[in-house]
C-alpha cells in the first residue's frame, strides 16, 4: 500500500529547516505533497507563485516530492491529493500546543487523515521563516538559513 503524506505550510520562504523535514519524510512515505498555503492573513513577503517556484526547484532532487499551491481547508486538499497523513514539523513545546489543536480539528473534519509530528533537527530548532524575513529585510546575512536560490530571490526583491 502506497502512503502519500502532505506537508503543509506557508514556506515564506522555504528554509533549510523545511528542506530537512521534507528530505527526512521523503524517506518515510512513498509520496510527499508539499502544499504551500496562500494564507493572505500572514501577509507573505513572497507571492504564492514565487514560493511554489522556489520550493519546486529546491526540492527537485527529491523525486517523490511534489509541490502544489493551495487555498482553503487543508483536509480537503489532502483528500484531493489522496494523502492519508499530514506532516507537521515541531521546533519547540510552544509549537506542540498549537499543532495539537490543529491536528485535533483536522481529525474531526476528516478522521481518515492522521497527523504525524517530526521534531526539527536540533540545529534548526531556532529557525523560522519570519525570523529569516526579518533578518533579510535589514540586509542581514541569511545564507546559512536558506538555499542559495532563496538568497537570490531576496536580493532581487530587496534590491
Amino acid at each position: 500500500m502506497e502512503i502519500t503524506a502532505i506537508y503543509p505550510g506557508t514556506f515564506d520562504p522555504i528554509t533549510v529547516g523545511h528542506m530537512d523535514v521534507a528530505e527526512r519524510v521523503s524517506g518515510m512515505f512513498d509520496h510527499i505533497v508539499l502544499a504551500i498555503a496562500r494564507n493572505p492573513s500572514k501577509k507573505p513577503f513572497f507571492t504564492l507563485e514565487e514560493r511554489t517556484e522556489l520550493a519546486t526547484e529546491i526540492l527537485k532532487p527529491l523525486s517523490n516530492v511534489t509541490v502544489i499551491p493551495f487555498d482553503g481547508l487543508l483536509v480537503n486538499v489532502a483528500a484531493e491529493a489522496k494523502a492519508s497523513v499530514i506532516v507537521r514539523g515541531l521546533r519547540a513545546v510552544s509549537d506542540f500546543d498549537y499543532e495539537m489543536q490543529i491536528a485535533g480539528m483536522n481529525r474531526k473534519l476528516n478522521s481518515d487523515i492522521e497527523t504525524v509530528f517530526i521534531a526539527a533537527a536540533q540545529e534548526y530548532a531556532f529557525l523560522s521563516s519570519s525570523i529569516v524575513r526579518e533578518i533579510a529585510s535589514h540586509q542581514g546575512d541569511v545564507s546559512e538559513f536558506v538555499h542559495p536560490m532563496v538568497l537570490d530571490a531576496f536580493k532581487r526583491k530587496l534590491g
